[in-house]
């Protein structure tokens, strides 16, 4: 097993944004947060790819932003 250390950091960032974003779900009372939170906390454990990684968490980000967007 190949650790990098570009990945590790990378996966360190996605998940404290997903740390984040979760622990304020679950302050407010917030379900699109959590999940979002959620997903950024374990998603990364499953993807090597850096591009990959970073484009899964802009893609949950915005899909939180949309549903913060449309009222949820």
């Amino acid at each position: 097993m190949d650790i990098n250390v570009d990945e590790l950091f990378a996966s360190f960032l996605v998940c404290s944004i997903g740390l984040v974003a979760f622990m304020y779900g679950k302050r407010q009372g917030r379900i699109p947060q959590m999940l979002a939170g959620l997903v950024l906390l374990v998603f990364p454990y499953f993807v090597s790819n850096l591009f990959l990684m970073f484009g899964i968490a802009l893609a949950v980000l915005g899909a939180l932003w949309g549903a913060i967007r449309l009222g949820w």
